[in-house]
């Protein structure tokens, strides 16, 4: 903070807590204590006597309370206070604190094998906390997900579900970008492609549409989704031939993602937590479905 704006804060904040305490002591009391405002209604006047002084003196432990504040904790400007405290300084200490006490056991559960420590109850209840508070936001706090969310506690899994690709998505995040097909399809050609998705995972489709979809199909799709349209988690593209949607597997809710694309991210977690947190949090999501 400049030293000019630095003083502009100090000096408002003194001049509020002088003029604070004049305007009290000024009002403290009355030439005439009953002396009335001029108000009056149903009979009733109102009076302008001074406050109680429990009321009076609490307002001055207030004010002294305040300056004692401003003196031992930062609150003016560029001025740290006597103790020199500081937000950053109490997160960091509390950070110190918190990896002293339970650094240990995570570097414990940090050398065992994933599948291991999914086994372990009490990592497995660690681990369960973790996700609640960084995970549960999106894929809910039964990890069943929602629509555009993942489940994670069934066996379809889109970028792998084995330990390690867990572990991958967790620490690397993942970015799954499926483009619009309108302008290579246009609106023919995604009602086609539409009834030929539909008729892969054995729903009623229009037979001719399908027909001709599976030529786009093949063409624009094969790419990603495979020729047998059973996906590929390399590259995030889903299996198209089962019964599970993360957008929905309606036919305009499939036609929508033909029609618009779609854009899914999960962001990295490698900033955000340490290792032997991803760790413990890959081992829960993994037992989840295993």
């Amino acid at each position: 903070m400049s030293s000019f704006w630095s003083g502009w804060i100090i000096l408002l904040t003194v001049v509020t807590i002088i003029g604070t305490a004049w305007l009290l002591f000024a009002n403290r009391s009355r030439p005439n204590d009953q002396e009335t405002t001029g108000h009056v209604f149903d009979g009733i006047e109102e009076y302008d006597n001074p406050m109680p002084a429990w009321w009076f003196w609490m307002f001055v432990i207030t004010i002294i309370f305040g300056i004692g504040y401003l003196v031992v904790y930062p609150g003016l400007g560029n001025y740290k206070g006597t103790l020199g405290w500081t937000e950053i300084g109490q997160y960091e200490a509390e950070v110190a604190k918190a990896n002293s006490e339970y650094g240990p056991i995570y570097q414990k559960y940090a050398a065992m094998s994933l599948e291991d420590v999914a086994k372990d109850e009490k990592a497995m209840r660690m681990a369960g906390r973790l996700f609640s508070d960084n995970c549960a936001q999106c894929h809910g706090s039964d990890a069943r997900g929602s629509r555009g969310y993942p489940n994670l506690a069934d066996g379809d899994w889109i970028w792998g579900g084995g330990a390690g690709q867990i572990k991958t998505s967790i620490n690397n995040g993942r970015q799954g970008t499926m483009p619009s097909w309108l302008p290579a399809l246009k609106e023919q050609g995604v009602d086609e492609v539409s009834e030929y998705v539909l008729s892969l995972s054995g729903q009623p489709a229009d037979s001719d549409m399908a027909a001709a979809g599976e030529k786009h199909f093949q063409t624009y799709c094969v790419a990603c989704h495979g020729a047998d349209g059973k996906g590929n988690p390399l590259m995030g593209a889903p299996n198209l031939t089962d019964d599970i949607w993360l957008y929905g597997g309606k036919r305009a809710q499939i036609r929508t993602s033909v029609n618009e694309g779609r854009n899914g991210v999960m962001p990295a977690q490698q900033e955000s937590l340490y290792p032997e947190k991803i760790h413990l949090l890959a081992a829960y999501v993994y037992s989840l479905s295993n």
